[in-house]
């Protein structure tokens, strides 16, 4: 399937990011499945990736965190001495890659009984946040200087 946002593109300013994304997930979704994994909301502001590596031990994944990008590959090392008569459990290297929204971080990752569970937190500063704005009464404050200085020009007048 091929997602075609060009004219969206044309009529929209500042949304550049959003539809690379898209498009750029619409390209890898059919190639990337493994390892598998579950995307789970918590909170509103707490969220969970659950990935199956069954086979992998904690030395042979990392996790990095850059801006707005979570990568977690896995490299498994190879046993030539094994004597497999079957291999059904996958213990192929991985990369996989998942894009976070702004102020959104890695809390916490565990790596427990085949399932490498990591938690995110969204922290917006308190800058970023909406705040309430108290409804004042009476004349706006430019008027009551105006007013202010004329009346003490009245009084010098006088």
């Amino acid at each position: 399937m091929r997602l075609d946002l060009t004219p969206y593109r044309r009529s929209t300013i500042g949304f550049d990011r959003l539809f690379d994304l898209l498009e750029t997930n619409a390209r890898g979704a059919a190639a990337e499945n493994y390892p598998p994994f579950n995307l789970e909301r918590i909170a509103d502001d707490r969220y969970r990736i659950t990935l199956a590596v069954a086979g992998f031990g904690r030395d042979e994944i990392d996790i990095t965190a850059q801006q707005n990008m979570l990568l977690v590959a896995g490299k498994k090392d190879d046993k030539p001495n094994a004597n497999f008569v079957h291999v059904g459990i996958a213990t192929r290297s991985f990369e996989r890659r998942f894009e976070l929204a702004d102020f959104v971080f890695v809390e916490d990752a565990r790596l427990n009984d085949g399932l490498l569970v990591i938690d995110l937190v969204r922290e917006v500063p308190e800058a970023m946040k909406p705040k309430t704005i108290a409804i004042k009464t009476g004349a706006p404050l430019a008027a009551v200087e105006a007013s202010d200085t004329t009346a003490t020009e009245e009084v010098k007048a006088a």
